[in-house]
Order: C-alpha cells, then structure tokens, then sequence
C-alpha cells in the first residue's frame, strides 16, 4: 500500500435506526475505518460531492420497494461524483472524474462486481460542471427526461404541470416541456421560487401553494385543463390536478415529498382517482434505474441544450462534509433547498 493511502482516514455515515416520520440524529451513527487499496480489478474513489434526494427518505424504510432498503449498520446509500485515486481497473485510471453510488463516505471503495452494480461511470467536465452531473445531467435529470417524455408523452401546444417546480427534477421538466412545444406551468412554494421558476426558467407560469389555493392557482394558469401533470409531491395537490385533469391526460408519479415523513408510514391516497375514469385518463409510476441502458442519449441532448444556453441548472450546494448530511438531508422536507441539493465533500 502506498504511504499517501496508509495515512488516509475513511469518515462514514450509517444508518443506526429507522426513522418513524421525520429522521433525527438518533437515526445516524458516524464512524471512520482506514482507506485500503482497492483489490484486483476494483477502484478507489474519493468522494467530492453527494446527491441528496427526497427518494433517500424511502430507503430508510423496511419496506418493498424498487430498490432494497439500507440496512441498519450499512453507509448510507447515495449518488455522488468522486475522483479515482487508486486503481485497478483497466477501465478507470488515476485521476478520472465519475459518478457512481459511492454512499455517504469519503472514500468508496469499489470491488469490481461494484463497479458493474453501481453503474460507476467516467464523466466528462466539458459537457457540464461537478454539480450539473448530479443534476440535469445526472439522476434528476434523467428522471425528468425520461418520465416527462417517456411516460408524460407530451404533445405541442398542451399544458405540463410540475409540483416541486424549483426542485431537480421539476426544473427539468418545465424547461423540457418548453423545449417540446407545450405550456409549461410550476407548482412550488414560496414567491423567489416561483419567481424564478417563470423568469430564469421560462415556465408560463407557476403557482405558489404556499400563498393560496392550488385549485384556484390551476383554474387560472391551465384554463383549457392539464394534459400532463408530473407529480413530486403527492397529497393534496395531486388531487386538485386531479380535478384539472383534461380527457385522455397523462399523470406521472415520480414521488410524494409530501408524504414521506408521516407517522408510521401512512400515505393518503388520491381522493380525486374516479377523474381517471370520467376523463379516460392515465397514472403511472416511473423509476429512472429502469432507463438506465438510455442515459447517454439523455445526457447527449441535455449537455446541448446546457452548451446552447437554452436549459440552465440551478444547485444548491452545501459545504461541511458528511459531518453535515443528516440536517442537510432534512432541508429537503423543510422546503429550505433552492435547486438541487447538493453536498460538498471535498474539493476538486
């Protein structure tokens, strides 16, 4: 092992304990183990910077789901970007940028059936900084990609709803669906949002659920009703689209923010579901992994629009290591990140 690894110290986080409704730091256990060289065929990475996303909330359930929950004792699961700073892979050489599932650690290790199960990529910071990897060239935007365009199926001159408008992935989707010909209006909360949301963006419109009444806020912005609505949030605004909702519309659920963190794991369900069936209407769920062999397309096309100027990519980006994840991830469900989140690790 070479001296400059032997000195290294690992810092990690780990799940302690499920959460019942919001995580606290009862939840999380810090620990730190040596950084050993990667074996035969495997990679070391230092982690730079981690995705923290509102789907983390759901891995921390000991629950069936599309992917299996984190176990209790293991580093918490999350998307990041890292540099390789030892390797023995032909395929990766010291110093390449990529991005991966490192968890939230400072160095990830990867064996080389890891490297084939994270999907641990070399990434190029010409099409797009760090952070705009781990947005719309990363997993938001490869869900909103893929979800609005895949599942949504949006037409020219129809009307797009997103909720979490000013989030990473409905960032995405408004500006896609500008792209694509159609009416673009947000749901978000609070008027910097929405704000930005209509000014830098470009969306037609965008209501604040915050300062009034969704359904009023919809009966305004989508007069003709909503063709596509793409859901992040779950809830009560799901059901007033619902009631919105034009014949033959499409809704994506992409997730339910708003219902994450309830008692005992309890979501309300739609009230306003028989509009599906008044309407002719569809509701389908969409996981990004179940795209994964397609993502270079996305990233080509969305790396163009980033180098035209015509999509933009807003972060937001804490500083403080992994000493900070656990309130940093509560941000998320506070409504307090502007953009993606995103948590510095280290420098590039």
């Amino acid at each position: 092992m070479s001296s400059t690894l032997a000195s290294l110290v690992n810092h990690q986080v780990r799940l302690a304990a499920r959460p019942t409704g919001r995580t606290g730091p009862e939840n999380w256990q810090f620990t730190e183990e040596p950084v050993a060289e990667p074996a035969d065929g495997g990679v070391l990475v230092k982690t730079l910077a981690l995705s923290l996303d509102p789907a983390m909330r759901g891995w921390l359930n000991d629950a069936k789901s599309y992917i299996p929950p984190v176990g209790i004792g293991e580093v918490m699961r999350a998307g990041g970007i890292g540099r390789v700073i030892a390797s023995k892979h032909a395929g990766f050489a010291v110093g390449d940028i990529v991005t991966g599932g490192p968890g939230v650690q400072e160095y990830a290790s990867y064996t080389p059936e890891q490297v084939k199960r994270s999907g641990l990529t070399k990434i190029d910071l010409r099409y797009g900084s760090v952070t705009q990897w781990l947005n719309v060239l990363g997993m938001p935007g490869m869900t909103g990609y893929f979800g609005l365009l895949e599942v949504g199926e949006p037409k020219p001159g129809e009307t797009v709803v997103v909720s979490g408008a000013a989030g990473a992935v409905g960032q995405t989707v408004g500006q896609l669906a500008k792209l694509k010909g159609c009416r673009a209006v947000g749901i978000a909360g609070g008027p910097e949002k929405c704000e930005w949301v209509v000014k830098e963006l470009g969306f037609d419109a965008c209501i604040d659920y915050k300062a009034g009444s969704v359904k009023d806020g919809l009966k305004e912005h989508c007069p003709k009703g909503v063709d596509v609505y793409f859901d992040n949030v779950g809830g009560e605004i799901l059901d007033a689209v619902l009631a919105r909702i034009t014949r033959h519309a499409r809704i994506v659920i992409c997730g339910a923010i708003s219902q994450y963190n309830n008692e005992g794991g309890v979501v309300q369900g739609p009230k306003n579901y028989l509009s599906l069936l008044v309407n002719r209407a569809r509701m389908q769920g969409m996981v990004v992994f179940d795209y994964a062999d397609r993502y270079g397309v996305a990233i080509a096309e969305m790396a163009g629009y980033l180098k035209a100027g015509t999509m933009k990519s807003k972060e937001d980006v804490v500083d403080g290591g992994i000493a900070v994840f656990p309130q940093t991830l509560n941000k998320l469900f506070d409504g307090e990140n502007f953009g993606k989140l995103v948590l510095k690790v280290a420098d590039e």
